[in-house]
């Protein structure tokens, strides 16, 4: 695919705010593909003069972030997912976070037969080969939530030579109405590294925790449990209870990201 490429001239320097999180500077990265595009939200610390890791975030359903800049003013949808409320959890002097929207042209259903096809594993090399171009990362680690696991496995499993590992958490086990989830992937299509990471009191029936041993233990990868957090609020499949990780972000969050850094998978979370 031939893209051309855009970095959005919106920059924002956030100041550290209630919830502690560092001062950040947030940038839209944009690749154009003929006649649609795909964005990325890229968050780093503004001292950070290079990047060793990449950390590529796919969100929960529907995945359409809807990133723009408006009048000045940075905005997108999906605020609460775990994935980013957190993204500042994974910001040290090295590592740079990149939330990945839907391509434009998806915005109206990101469908997650779509995430399977060649075409979303190009957008997403596209992205990524700008982001890494701009800020110097060489080393993407994929990390998805809930349906955004549908999105970052395929992307890993269609760019061996990108991906370097990829990280499921509260994932699509079961098929739905809305798709197959990880029902019918086979593992040993992927090449990257992989880690699951899981609450054990995870409510929503499509993403069980029993679900969660038996697929670790069938593609023979780690296992992170995750127990504790809270409270907890609103439906079972949503961002704030133990489906999303709700009181215990910044723990899990740094569980992945010593596995990212050491290559050692990180002991289980909580109490």
């Amino acid at each position: 695919m031939i893209g051309s490429f855009i970095l959005c001239a919106f920059a924002l320097l956030l100041a550290a705010g209630s919830g502690g999180a560092p001062a950040q500077t947030q940038q839209i990265v944009t690749a154009a593909a003929g006649s649609y595009t795909i964005s990325g939200l890229a968050v780093f610390l503004p001292e950070a003069k290079s990047f060793r890791h990449g950390i590529a975030l796919f969100p929960g359903h529907p995945g359409i972030m809807r990133l723009r800049e408006d009048d000045g003013e940075l905005k997108y949808q999906l605020r609460g997912n775990f994935l980013l409320r957190s993204m500042h959890e994974w910001l040290d002097g090295e590592t740079l976070v990149l939330a990945v929207d839907a391509p434009s042209d998806q915005w109206a259903s990101f469908a997650q037969h779509f995430r399977e096809t060649p075409r979303y594993g190009a957008d997403v090399a596209l992205l990524l080969r700008e982001a890494g171009k701009r800020y110097g990362v060489e080393d993407w680690t994929l990390v998805g939530t809930s349906e955004g696991s549908v999105s970052a496995f395929h992307a890993g499993r269609m760019n061996p030579g990108l991906i370097r590992r990829v990280i499921l958490t509260a994932s699509l086990f079961s098929p739905g109405r809305i798709g197959p989830g990880l029902s019918g992937v086979a593992w040993v299509a992927l090449n990257a590294r992989l880690l699951w990471v899981h609450h054990e009191d995870d409510p929503c029936p499509l993403t069980s925790y029993r679900d969660a041993k038996a697929f670790a233990a069938k593609s023979a990868a780690p296992l992170v449990t995750v127990r504790g957090g809270g409270p907890w609020r609103g439906d079972r499949c949503q961002a704030f209870t133990a489906h999303g990780f709700a009181g215990i972000e910044r723990e899990t969050v740094l569980a992945m990201r010593a596995w990212v850094k050491t290559g050692e998978a990180p002991p289980d979370v909580g109490r």
